[in-house]
């Protein structure tokens, strides 16, 4: 059992306030009416996307185009490093990284009262709620394609390419507002657990011991790792690929932090040992390294980040108990079974960490 793709952010508060995030209130008509007012006019189709953090919608134009758009889950992310993402999008874009950035939008007269665009490119609209707050969204074009098939020695040097091209715009200075992926956070999703009594009593003692021994590994080899953080996609996964024009994208940048660069490769690799991994590994490198170079004490940082992960995916959960689609998408989350699993693996990560 590993844990699931996602790379959440823990929340300044430790709860997420879902009857009051404004998707109670996200009506189709909303989404028309807000890109209705940026110029871009839908045709009246609408397809909701697969998304548990955000709302996003693909939205086909009437001059046959289509576009989607990012309702940001409130409470999550400040508008400075909203700002921050977009930013680095558009940065990417520009060294002609293949990624999905936002658009430039402005807003056409006469306009809703108290709706803005900010951001210094202009991307974020903030569109009033009618009770009050403001929904903030991001649109970018739609890009249609397909999965990559990332199974060949090939196919992952060319992946690797494509992160070394991210790393190396990256590398050239960090972000200012947005979380830098550290043991901290370990420790911070521990506390969160705790704090909202999610954990089974009867074992809360020994996954507490577990976490908190598993986070001292953690500490150690990022100790042992050095290295600076640089700017990093933050969530780099299969699904977080599209194969389109015989070009591979890297879509999603809603996780972008500062980190080790290892964290925007290891989730690209099959299983955590074995002949296959080693050669996924050896040849994404290879393609990496076209483009920027690698320190190999970072190898060493692909256990401690899994286990950064492990927590922080269970306090990410914790935290959005109160949306409807989360007891849905993880029944198991409040059972005993489900906190003595997360103690076996805590202890199995221990291990490997050495």
């Amino acid at each position: 059992m590993n844990p699931s793709p996602t790379n959440p952010s823990l929340d300044e508060t430790h709860t997420d306030q879902a009857a009051d995030n404004g998707y109670s209130q996200l009506t189709p008509d909303t989404v028309l009416e807000a890109l209705d007012a940026v110029g871009l006019r839908g045709d009246g189709r609408i397809l909701q996307l697969n998304s548990y953090e955000n709302r996003v919608f693909r939205l086909m134009l009437e001059d046959g185009g289509a576009v989607v758009a990012k309702f940001y889950r409130p409470g999550r992310w400040s508008d400075a490093q909203i700002h921050e993402e977009h930013d680095f999008a558009l940065e990417l874009t520009e060294a002609e990284v293949a990624v999905m950035p936002p658009l430039r939008l402005q807003l056409l007269p006469p306009g809703p009262a108290h709706a803005m665009i900010s951001g210094p490119g202009a991307t974020l609209l903030h569109w009033p709620l009618p009770t009050g707050g403001t929904h903030r969204i991001s649109v970018s074009p739609w890009l249609g394609g397909r999965d990559p098939d990332i199974e060949s020695a090939e196919a992952f040097e060319r992946l690797g390419r494509l992160i070394g091209r991210v790393h190396a715009v990256g590398a050239a200075r960090p972000f200012k507002h947005r979380l830098t992926l550290s043991p901290s956070l370990g420790l911070q999703a521990i506390d969160t657990l705790l704090a909202l009594q999610v954990v089974d009593p009867a074992l809360a003692p020994r996954w507490e011991s577990a976490a908190r021994k598993a986070v001292d590994g953690v500490v150690r080899a990022f100790e042992r790792a050095g290295g600076s953080a640089i700017r990093l996609h933050g969530d780099a996964h299969r699904g977080n690929l599209l194969e389109r024009d015989e070009t591979l994208h890297l879509v999603d940048l809603d996780d972008a932090c500062n980190g080790p660069p290892m964290q925007d490769l290891w989730l690209f690799l099959d299983g955590q040992e074995g002949e296959d991994r080693q050669r996924q590994l050896h040849a994404l490198l290879r393609g990496y390294e076209d483009f920027m170079d690698f320190d190999d004490a970072q190898l060493a940082l692909i256990e401690p980040l899994r286990t950064l992960r492990l927590l922080r995916h269970s306090a990410w959960i914790a935290q959005r108990w109160n949306d409807p689609a989360f007891p849905i998408a993880f029944p198991g989350f409040d059972t005993p079974n489900h906190w003595a699993d997360q103690t076996v693996l805590l202890h199995e990560q221990i291990d490997r960490m050495g």
